[in-house]
């Protein structure tokens, strides 16, 4: 099919582009940006004038539920949500049931995504045999059968020993390990420590969670020189750690939620379960220092942390409740959010998810390389139109995900995705 996107503004934050441009494509691919071909003749023109025309977002964490936990969500409605939010090409942790710790688990999974023709759904294995911190999975069948990299999800390891083994045998294939930085005793709370959790009688994890964890995996990374992409930093010790890191040359990334970007622990009210996440709500000091981190480039890139939960996971006391939050829907918008309070243009806001999620996950995108995360002549057609201007509210009528649990329900939030195509195929449009 052939397709024209016309008259939009067209930002592309790999290339540096931003200028008014049509965008032409042809069996799922670019073949122009800026004027058609001659003698291009569109099955479907899409009117993009006064809206951006952007990359597919890439959003590095997101759950899909499927399989075993498919009363929270499907492959059908998550992946509907996904390209609803922009996002064509997202990573998924290993944290289903059963564990994403065998290839044949891995190609179901693709198998399903890649027939819904909706977004592209690019999966972590299990570092750890049923995540359970003890033998290493086959890392070589896995990355063949399709993972992107390796994740103990929001299982933290007790035993160095076994992460040290597993930046060795990474380092020595260059496969990419995710973690999340928590200390496996100190990591055990539902609220971030301090007052105000002291008040409310809810357990605590401190900073120190964090950042024992972090100065860890940095003297591992340091001995093995393997790669380490670092899931949803939390605190503003976190970021100067990761700062100093990037300074003396370790090959760290890292990643920040829309949830920590924006939200800090008085966001609990009282006892609000929308606001039970992990990891946790920290203070407005460390939300700051957040937002200042992903603006400088010390974090990498915007995730939407994005964990549809059942309505009846919700409907407990705070500390029982089950953590998560929807999030693929509220991407664009979040991200656009923290630009416009911080200052920043939409070119910047715009690598944050998109250039900058697509160069940590590199290598790991094989032929995809090049094509995701950025608007090229001859890659893959991701493109989305999106708008900057407005408001929209967020209620469960609004959002596609089967899980509707979000802290910003209520929310007037700017931008909207009007239209998403995936490698040319229009998979969502207002």
């Amino acid at each position: 099919m052939k397709i024209l996107i016309q008259n939009g503004r067209v930002i592309d934050p790999a290339s540096g582009l931003d200028q008014t441009a049509d965008v032409a494509i042809a069996a799922g691919r670019i073949v122009a940006i800026g004027q058609a071909p001659a003698g291009f003749s569109p099955s479907r023109v899409i009117n993009a004038q006064g809206h951006i025309v952007a990359p597919g977002l890439v959003d590095l964490a997101a759950r899909l539920r499927e399989p075993g936990q498919e009363h929270a969500g499907m492959l059908e409605s998550e992946l509907a949500a996904a390209v609803a939010g922009g996002v064509t090409s997202l990573v998924c942790p290993p944290d289903t049931e059963p564990v994403l710790d065998e290839p044949g688990l891995v190609e179901m999974l693709r198998y399903r995504a890649e027939k819904l023709h909706l977004a592209r759904v690019l999966p972590l294995g299990a570092l750890t045999v049923g995540l359970k911190g003890d033998v290493l999975t086959e890392m070589g069948q896995l990355t063949a059968a399709g993972c992107v990299g390796f994740s103990q999800a929001e299982v933290a390891l007790a035993n160095t020993q076994v992460v040290q083994r597993a930046l060795q045998y990474a380092s020595s294939f260059d496969y990419t390990v995710w973690l999340r930085p928590q200390e496996f005793y100190l990591g055990k709370g539902v609220a971030a420590s301090g007052a105000l959790a002291t008040r409310m009688g809810l357990s605590g994890v401190p900073v120190a969670a964090e950042t024992i964890a972090l100065h860890t995996i940095f003297e591992l990374v340091r001995s093995t020189r393997a790669r380490v992409h670092l899931c949803r930093i939390s605190s503003a010790a976190g970021v100067e750690l990761i700062r100093q890191a990037k300074a003396e040359g370790l090959p760290v990334t890292a990643d920040v939620s829309i949830n920590s970007l924006h939200l800090t622990d008085t966001d609990m009210g009282y006892f609000d379960s929308r606001a039970r996440l992990t990891p946790v709500l920290r203070q407005q000091r460390d939300r700051d220092a957040l937002r200042a981190g992903l603006a400088d480039g010390t974090l990498d890139a915007l995730v939407s942390d994005h964990t549809p939960v059942d309505a009846d996971a919700k409907a407990l006391p705070f500390a029982e409740a089950e953590p998560g939050a929807t999030g693929m829907e509220l991407l664009w918008s979040l991200a656009l959010k923290w630009g416009q309070d911080s200052g920043l243009d939409v070119a910047t806001v715009l690598s944050r998810i998109t250039q900058h999620p697509a160069r940590v996950l590199g290598a790991a995108l094989g032929t995809l390389q090049g094509s995701v995360g950025q608007l090229a002549v001859g890659g893959v057609a991701d493109v989305c139109v999106l708008s900057a201007d407005g408001h929209w509210p967020v209620t469960e009528s609004s959002l596609r995900s089967q899980g509707k649990s979000t802290p910003f329900s209520g929310y007037e939030l700017p931008g909207r995705v009007l239209v998403t195509l995936v490698a040319g195929h229009v998979a969502f449009e207002v």
